[in-house]
């Protein structure tokens, strides 16, 4: 294998340029053991902004994440924030995770901005990704960073971008942004040169005023001080929520919560865990062990920059259960709802919202109670952005997205684990307050509004050849579209790429209201329906499949369940033919 003439000119660049001699010494130990298909990932392209902003590996290289690539990424948005707001003091907040170096870009990231002339709000500590939200729009910034690649493994980290709103840049603004990085050919654009009179330093005076706002939000406060013994056990996964999900659930009443010890500690290698990511059942093996020892009634756990949350209960037969993301978010829209309208709360003025590729369930749900549901792009930031939009105009009371993601209320722009812990916990404690549980809740919600199931099937290819293999694949689906899956005929065609939809039995093609994005969807006649996405930020493609059907009473979960989870095997054998 030869390097391209591309490819090539880059790693010239970077060996010729205003680099350290550690980088130049790894690439060039690179190019003498000729290792060309690790110099073609790392120099093929340079890192761009997907749904999650900048992420990738770490390392040497134009598609690494480096002190290079975080510094060019951060004077394109000095620039782009300079253009914005002329005349303007600028402020930004900065935070981070607990991954290995976030720290150190954290601090690169700061002496950027500040040698640009840029305020800067800096955590002095770890902190979660939402409550960056929060303090951007608390501190009247007109931007932030976090350095963090969420539930990634530990060889990856990131930078995700935000706006005046605390929420992820939007189009036209994020095009905006990637076009100022662009614009720098040099290292040498980069200012480096740190102004300590353009920073200050933030933290426990920015914690608790997001915590008592977060407390302020709580529907069933009576149910809690009943319940207030409620067994909760913990993990942060050696992530940012040991900082204030254990905080958050203190202060909304709660007082039996048991931490995973061995997750506790923030830790970049992640030492317990393959992934630390709360959609995997081995990262909540620890958690669901303590649940066992002490015969807890909830497990929370969430991921590094604490935007994820995973929960576990207990079914009727006393056998720990993880939910997925569909499964927590349903419960959790249906609770809130019901505690607003057994308040009086909810008056038609207010709405939820979901994406696309998440659980029709919650849309049911919304109809029932008579509240508007949104659908939006996969990805908080849309969510994000919407509610931006209907802000003064209509209340936001809950949503979320199937992948673990959730908020409630109005204080942030992103996908909050902390706000959603303490919810989860009330939630359960007014479960339990009524002689229930949460499982019991989620069968009565499948009787009532039907039973839905999702699966999510994820397929990696790596590299350069595996963003081909991916783009080939969705040019076949779009081209070609099945004709049936699972047994039924596909009647619908949703291409978010082209923003149309086509009833395959008319032809009829009408428009799709959301903004462009790389997403197919297949809806059959019998109502299931299964979306392919390449992701944003890793080297996947995603498929996720949805399908339904009513439940008369509770005693038949099990065998409707299966038959379910049958038909879902079906229609994948089925899309992968």
């Amino acid at each position: 294998m030869q390097l391209e003439q591309s490819t090539l000119t880059t790693i010239n660049q970077w060996l010729n340029g205003n680099y350290d001699e550690q980088t130049k010494k790894n690439i060039q130990n690179l190019l003498d053991q000729e290792s060309y298909t690790e110099l073609t990932d790392a120099f093929y392209r340079n890192l761009e902004f997907g749904t999650g902003g900048l992420r990738g590996i770490m390392g040497a290289g134009s598609n690494r994440i480096n002190k290079y690539t975080i510094g060019t990424a951060t004077q394109g948005l000095s620039n782009y924030l300079l253009k914005k707001y002329p005349g303007e003091k600028i402020k930004v907040a900065i935070a981070h995770d607990s991954r290995n170096n976030s720290d150190q870009f954290a601090k690169i990231t700061a002496d950027v901005f500040s040698a640009n002339g840029i305020y800067v709000y800096f955590f002095k500590e770890l902190r979660p990704t939402p409550e960056l939200s929060f303090a951007i729009r608390e501190l009247g910034c007109r931007s932030g960073v976090m350095l963090t690649a969420s539930h990634n493994p530990k060889e990856y980290n990131g930078y995700k971008a935000y706006g005046a709103d605390g929420g992820q840049f939007t189009a036209p603004d994020d095009r905006l942004v990637m076009d100022e990085v662009a614009k720098i050919t040099s290292i040498d654009e980069v200012k480096f040169t740190r102004i300590d009179a353009n920073i200050e330093l933030i933290g426990e005076e920015i914690d608790q005023l997001y915590l008592d706002k977060i407390t302020a939000l709580s529907v069933s406060p009576e149910a809690i001080s009943r319940q207030k013994d409620l067994k909760i056990v913990y993990s942060p996964i050696h992530g940012t929520g040991i900082t204030l999900v254990p905080k958050a659930l203190a202060q909304f009443g709660f007082d039996n919560v048991t931490i995973v010890e061995e997750q506790s500690k923030p830790d970049g290698n992640f030492p317990t865990v393959v992934y630390p990511n709360p959609e995997e059942k081995e990262a909540m093996t620890l958690a669901l062990k303590k649940a066992q020892e002490i015969d807890a009634d909830l497990v929370l756990a969430t991921d590094p920059d604490a935007d994820r949350v995973g929960i576990a209960v207990k079914n009727n037969n006393n056998e720990w259960i993880l939910l997925n993301g569909n499964q927590t978010g349903s419960l959790l829209v249906h609770y809130v709802l019901t505690a607003w309208e057994e308040k009086g709360k909810i008056d038609g003025n207010q709405y939820i919202v979901k994406t696309v590729v998440t659980s029709n369930l919650i849309e049911a749900i919304a109809k029932a109670k008579k509240v508007d549901c949104y659908n939006t792009l996969t990805g908080f930031k849309w969510i994000g952005q919407l509610i931006t939009s209907l802000q003064g105009k209509k209340t936001f009371v809950v949503g979320g997205e199937e992948s673990y993601g959730y908020s409630v209320g109005e204080l942030v722009r992103d996908k909050d684990a902390v706000i959603s812990c303490a919810f989860i916990a009330e939630m359960t404690a007014y479960y339990k307050d009524k002689g229930s549980s949460l499982y019991n809740a989620l069968i009565d919600m499948y009787v009532t509004h039907g039973l839905y199931k999702e699966e999510l099937v994820s397929l990696t290819k790596k590299g350069k050849t595996g963003a081909e293999e991916i783009k080939a694949m969705m040019e076949k689906f779009r081209n070609n579209p099945p004709a049936s899956l699972g047994g039924s005929k596909v009647s619908t065609l949703k291409d978010y790429e082209l923003g149309t939809e086509t009833d395959l039995n008319t032809g009829k093609i009408s428009k799709l209201s959301l903004p462009k994005s790389d997403v197919l969807q297949f809806v059959t006649e019998d109502g299931s329906i299964v979306s392919a996405r390449p992701s944003g930020t890793e080297p996947k493609i995603k498929f996720y499949c949805s399908v339904n059907a009513t439940l008369p009473q509770a005693s038949e979960f099990d065998k409707t369940d299966e038959k379910l989870g049958l038909k879902i095997n079906a229609l994948m054998e089925d899309l992968q033919k």
